[in-house]
């Protein structure tokens, strides 16, 4: 049962890499964004795809504990 469980997880972690792999090669061809009059530079679509996942997935955490943190010292005032 261990074995199938780390089977399972190569398996899936191969499908994951192959999968980011296949979304790299897809979107190669170079845009610039521009918001609010800056302008980036030119990079591959997917390089901005990541970037902007990577800054999500900071991001959320972030606005998560600080929505929690205010919630437990409202509950400690109460308290």
């Amino acid at each position: 049962m261990r074995n199938l469980k780390r089977v399972s997880l190569a398996v899936f972690l191969l499908m994951l890499a192959l999968a980011i792999l296949v979304f790299i090669l897809e979107n190669q061809q170079s845009v610039a964004l521009q918001y609010l009059g800056w302008a980036g530079p030119r990079l591959p679509m997917s390089a901005i795809a990541l970037i902007a996942l990577l800054i999500g997935m900071l991001i959320g955490p972030c606005i998560s504990w600080l929505l929690g943190r205010s919630s437990r010292i409202r509950r400690k005032n109460l308290a």
